[in-house]
């Protein structure tokens, strides 16, 4: 009986350092990490998505985005209290007025994609916004000096007829929501944009306490002239919404520290795929043909382009 128990003892110690072994092997594969992370990254921002939606549909826009600002901003205040760099350190920056351009830009998007969410829905608005990393492409040319060939901008005219494809041109039915659905593509990416811009001499710390600051200070300004307070009972939900915000941005910073940005970016079209689940099965939205198709051409577009993307940069 000592003899099994004893056995049972040291076959237990062997799997526990199996299991941290194996957990240090996981952490220390950067590649396999960061993808867990941006998939985890992708699936709280959906869930925000949900949330917001809806909020939004029983409370004002502007006030919702204003209270998540706020909430951050709570966050990033007690966050300096326990990180050993000053604050001074982390906002040291050459180019204040960029860093906080993209905050006024990511803040009014915000908006704007909210409320598309009430107009067109999360499958729709998703698939269409999906065509960003394609305008990323196109914009990295005459603002970053980027080079494509041939391939890359081919890609990135299939990629906007995918669009085409989900928008249906030819039925007459372009809406308000889809124009704003593109708009707020547009808009995403010039604030990528301004993000590689900055990358290059400011940390990733640093980008996002000043798209924290950026955006609080634009939505504090707006809710002085438009504001509406919270229905009592969506408090929780509220909440639930500031914390997966605050979360999943600092869980895409973590993301970005961990891994390249273009081995994890192609992870990020899965908030494509979260977000459909969630309007399907939640908000009883309905997934038409057109929408499927134009979805894979654009993600297929933007798969390539990330591929070509990195293999030029690794000489691959």
């Amino acid at each position: 009986m000592h003899k099994i128990s004893c056995s049972f003892t040291n076959s237990k110690i062997i799997n526990n350092d199996a299991i941290f072994f194996s957990f240090e092997l996981f952490m220390q594969n950067n590649v396999l990490f960061g993808i867990t992370l941006m998939v985890i990254t992708t699936f709280m921002f959906s869930s925000m998505d949900g949330v917001s939606r809806y909020l939004a549909e029983k409370n004002n826009v502007f006030t919702l985005v204003t209270m998540r600002y706020w909430f951050i901003a709570f966050v990033i205040m007690i966050t300096c209290v326990f990180i050993k760099n000053r604050i001074s350190d982390i906002l040291n920056t050459n180019q204040p007025y960029i860093q906080f351009s993209r905050g006024v830009i990511l803040s009014l998007n915000n908006c704007l994609v909210v409320y598309t969410f009430t107009l067109l829905g999360l499958v729709e608005t998703h698939a269409i916004i999906a065509c960003y990393p394609l305008i990323v492409a196109g914009l990295s040319v005459p603002f970053l000096g980027e080079r494509f060939g041939w391939r890359r901008w081919m890609a990135i005219f299939t990629g906007f007829i995918g669009v085409i494809i989900i928008l249906r041109p030819n039925t007459n039915v372009i809406t308000e929501g889809s124009i704003f659905a593109i708009v707020g593509a547009i808009m995403f990416a010039v604030y990528l944009i301004l993000t590689r811009y900055v990358s290059r001499s400011d940390t990733a710390i640093t980008s996002f306490f000043w798209t924290g600051i950026g955006g609080t200070v634009t939505m504090s300004l707006i809710s002085l002239f438009i504001w509406d307070n919270i229905l009592k009972e969506d408090y929780l939900w509220l909440l639930l919404m500031c914390v997966l915000s605050a979360g999943s941005h600092f869980m895409m910073v973590k993301t970005l520290q961990v891994a390249e940005a273009s081995v994890v970016q192609p992870f990020s079209y899965l908030q494509l795929v979260f977000g459909s689940i969630i309007g399907v099965t939640i908000f009883s939205e309905s997934i038409d043909l057109m929408i499927i198709i134009g979805a894979l051409v654009v993600i297929g577009s933007g798969l390539f382009t990330t591929w070509r993307e990195y293999k030029i940069k690794h000489n691959i």
